[in-house]
């Protein structure tokens, strides 16, 4: 994620020191984000056996790992005002959605919220800041939100059953593997389908050959025969996710 805005604030010409103020608030607000949610699920994780957890299995003290979402929170409201007052306001708002699915959201059927709303933050947050701030296209800021959609589809689905066994009963966790499984491409791509039909002008040969990649990587995410804990729908998610921000990149510059 740190990555991928950091790639859009290059394009969309906040030169390299505005694209690096941009990149380390984003990178503080993502670290306070897992390291929150890694604090607020020690219990769920140890009881669970995730031993790819060090805090659920025990390696790393839980009042450290909150500790340090704390820290990297109060980091992220100097890194991120110093990108602009508004683009600030806006990024710590899309932290705030964040942290608020951690501490409550997720265990209700409103639980992609915050993952639209971190998510669609993010083209604001870049836009916003100087030299010419301006919110984004419409275009910029639904795509970003399915992203986020899909995202989170994705991410629970190894967790699917450990989530109900411990009460986190979230949209995905009340829907049944199946539906989730096919949902998330489908949400996924809808992202894209949204990049290639909302900008003016043609989609031209590059913008098809990425929307094709985008539905081979999708299509190949939901069919692949995997077991239920499988990484690998939140890989294929996470390949589109790339393939829609190198679609957005030429775009950048005529976001606002």
């Amino acid at each position: 994620m740190t990555l991928f805005v950091s790639a859009l604030a290059l394009a969309a010409g906040r030169g390299p020191a505005g694209s690096a103020a941009v990149t380390l608030a984003v990178l503080a607000g993502q670290l306070s984000i897992g390291w929150c949610n890694d604090a607020v699920d020690a219990r769920r994780d140890t009881a669970c056996g995730r031993g790819d957890k060090p805090v659920g299995s025990g390696e790393l003290p839980r009042a450290a790992v909150a500790a340090a979402a704390g820290t990297a929170l109060l980091l992220c409201v100097p890194l991120s005002l110093v990108c602009g007052a508004v683009a600030g306001a806006v990024h710590l708002g899309g932290v705030v959605a964040g942290w608020t699915y951690n501490l409550w959201l997720k265990h209700t059927v409103l639980s992609p919220l915050p993952y639209a709303a971190g998510f669609a933050s993010l083209p604001a947050f870049v836009t916003l800041g100087p030299p010419a701030p301006a919110w984004p296209a419409w275009w910029a800021t639904t795509a970003a939100a399915l992203l986020g959609v899909g995202a989170h589809l994705s991410n629970v689905l190894p967790d699917i059953e450990d989530d109900l066994a411990t009460g986190v009963r979230g949209l995905p966790q009340r829907l049944d593997r199946r539906t989730c499984r096919w949902l998330a491409p489908v949400v996924m791509l809808t992202a894209v389908g949204v990049l290639a039909a909302g900008p003016p002008g043609t989609v031209g040969a590059t913008g098809w050959a990425l929307t094709g990649a985008a539905v081979a990587v999708a299509v190949a995410g939901t069919a692949v025969r995997s077991g239920p804990r499988s990484r690998w729908p939140f890989r294929a998610a996470v390949v589109v996710a790339g393939i829609a921000v190198a679609r957005l990149l030429p775009l950048a510059p005529d976001m606002t």
